[in-house]
């Protein structure tokens, strides 16, 4: 039996959804706008709050938050069948895009929200693509660097606490994003995101395993899996 997402609003998730046998999700840019207008579409109607992304070839990452349980899960059935749609009718294909169900890890967001959002928006470095997330346009970099306006995004209030104004946060996000996430950060994201439990601090673990009943920590470290 699949166990139940851990979704405690207005926590934020980290969101992952790959493409079928890793095969590519998008196909030209137009593909990456399409994909982004049903987002915003999807997080409009559904009152989600999008924190953060990237879309890489064959996969994204979302950071995002709802006001109640279930609404981010909405929000990816509706995105996806919205995008496939549009996606299958151009490339005249039918079938699946997505590999299954998406992944996704709750965040805590004393300090590690902050992590994550650079993990996200540092992916294309990782991947070899750029030498800067500023240079990757299909990223939510751009538009914390100040560098675009992406209507459909809500800073997170970790991110005002940078600064106090609008060219200080910028700046100090800038600053950010010039060093890479800390392995020990990327194993922990990505294996918190695969087992699909919460990532944080022990006190803000122990809190949400009292509140929910259940395991919210990873039930083995085991060997970090390859993959950006």
């Amino acid at each position: 039996m699949r166990r139940p997402r851990i979704d405690v609003p207005p926590f934020p998730l980290h969101v992952t959804h790959r493409g079928v046998n890793r095969s590519a999700v998008f196909n030209d840019d137009d593909d990456r706008r399409a994909y982004l207008v049903a987002l915003g579409l999807c997080a409009s109607k559904l009152d989600v709050a999008v924190h953060g992304y990237v879309l890489m070839g064959n996969h994204v990452h979302l950071v995002l938050a709802g006001n109640v349980p279930g609404a981010v899960s909405r929000l990816m059935q509706g995105l996806g069948r919205r995008f496939v749609k549009g996606f299958n009718a151009r490339w005249s294909r039918t079938g699946t895009l997505w590999e299954g169900r998406f992944r996704s890890c709750l965040v805590d967001t004393d300090g590690y929200l902050l992590n994550c959002l650079a993990y996200v928006e540092l992916n294309p470095v990782r991947a070899g693509l750029v030498g800067s997330a500023a240079d990757y346009p299909w990223s939510s970099a751009r538009h914390h660097l100040g560098l675009r306006f992406d209507a459909f995004m809500t800073t997170h209030p970790s991110l005002h606490s940078l600064a106090g104004d609008g060219q200080a946060r910028i700046a100090a996000w800038a600053n950010v994003l010039r060093a890479p996430v800390a392995d020990s950060e990327v194993a922990a994201i990505r294996e918190y995101t695969r087992q699909e439990r919460a990532w944080g601090s022990c006190d803000f673990q122990r809190r949400l395993e009292l509140a929910l009943g259940r395991s919210v920590t990873l039930a083995s470290r085991g060997r970090p899996r390859k993959g950006v």
